[in-house]
């Protein structure tokens, strides 16, 4: 793909993922009616798109109850502004082995595996307009944790998504994971047009050096739609590299808690700070109905 501006823009926000972030920031947000809140406000700061993981409302750990699933969709749903809503398809594929001298039995207290059925019924029960789909098996930061995504699983949650009517969002985090997202739409598994995430500086996929950005974008084919985010300490530089290298932005509490050094964000100051960016490119940033006739989604 040719170095080419994006002059169209449109902003995800990713209100609250599965890590350890809860226990840094206050403004993290755990409860249904928390993340409904902070994805509402992230739309009303511009995000055209909310990304949404939800927590144990106890404790903060990361869940896949459809009840949860349920209430964020319908507090969203039901909110005085449009937004996409895009929900995570991630969970129930986290293997943590024992360790490097007896990787079995495997640390139960981490392991969460699951059957493709079982990781998209939520999806199937609120048909989002978005799911992701983290497109391979990868070393995940640190200690013993794979996130594991097999060719089979992946090519079975993709087909039961496409059948749902629902998009899938692939996400990268290294090149042949994209390598694989052309094998699943050549298959006929995942449908033009195709949404891919470009995942960076997640120890321990692709880093997110520009040389390294550029190898990831250089290898999404020219008719498919890309954002991109890096994570921590240059996840607000990117939002100008993805739109400079053709694409749309993806910031949010699940990526980086900071707006700016030793300033703790919300999700709707990254947002406006992402807006800021991108228009003093020159670019535009489009809303939720431009995204959904770009992308051809079915709203719900």
């Amino acid at each position: 793909m040719p170095l080419s501006m994006n002059r169209e823009v449109f902003i995800t926000c990713a209100v609250t993922g599965a890590g350890d972030t809860v226990s840094k920031s206050s403004h993290v947000p755990v409860t249904p009616k928390q993340i409904a809140e902070s994805a509402i406000e992230a739309a009303k700061a511009g995000a055209a798109v909310v990304h949404c993981h939800v927590r144990d409302p106890e404790t903060g750990a990361p869940a896949r109850r459809l009840d949860l699933y349920r209430e964020v969709t319908d507090r969203i749903r039901s909110a005085d502004i449009d937004v996409v809503l895009n929900l995570t398809a991630g969970m129930g594929g986290d293997l943590v082995f024992g360790n490097v001298e007896s990787p079995f039995p495997v640390n139960e207290k981490g392991t969460d595996m699951a059957g493709a059925t079982e990781r998209v019924a939520h999806v199937a029960e609120c048909l989002p307009e978005i799911c992701t789909l983290d497109c391979g098996t990868m070393n995940f930061s640190l200690g013993d944790y794979v996130m594991t995504n097999t060719p089979s699983m992946l090519r079975e949650m993709a087909r039961q998504m496409t059948a749902l009517g629902v998009r899938p969002e692939i996400e990268a985090f290294d090149t042949g994971h994209l390598w694989f997202a052309k094998q699943l739409a050549e298959e006929g598994l995942i449908e033009d047009p195709v949404l891919i995430q470009l995942c960076m500086g997640i120890p321990w996929g692709a880093p997110d050096d520009l040389n390294t950005f550029m190898a990831m974008v250089n290898n999404v084919p020219s008719n498919w739609t890309f954002s991109a985010f890096s994570i921590g300490r240059n996840a607000m530089a990117y939002p100008a590299a993805a739109v400079l290298a053709g694409g749309n932005v993806r910031v949010g509490l699940e990526d980086n808690l900071y707006v700016g050094k030793g300033q703790l964000a919300t999700n709707a100051q990254l947002v406006e700070k992402a807006v800021s960016v991108v228009e003093s490119m020159g670019a535009k940033i489009i809303g939720p109905e431009e995204v959904r006739r770009k992308l051809k989604l079915t709203k719900r």
